[in-house]
């Protein structure tokens, strides 16, 4: 059996968190899983809300890898 290489909940949120950061609708979130699918919006709403703040760019990518060291 294959194990997972990453948690599927940290990384639908990153995708999301992305996809937020760079202005994209929250349409475009591609999961239909209910929990996996609120990861994905969490992640969009903390990156539409950086976004908003002015943290693009290289910015935006360190409040990433903040995200990821909490987890």
């Amino acid at each position: 059996m294959r194990r997972l290489k990453r948690d599927p909940m940290e990384r639908a949120f990153q995708r999301g968190y992305q996809n937020g950061i760079n202005g994209k609708s929250r349409d475009l979130c591609p999961f239909t899983h209910p929990d996996t699918r609120q990861a994905w919006i969490n992640g969009w709403r903390e990156g539409r809300n950086d976004n908003w703040d002015g943290l693009t760019g290289t910015a935006g990518l360190h409040r990433l890898n903040q995200f990821n060291a909490v987890s």
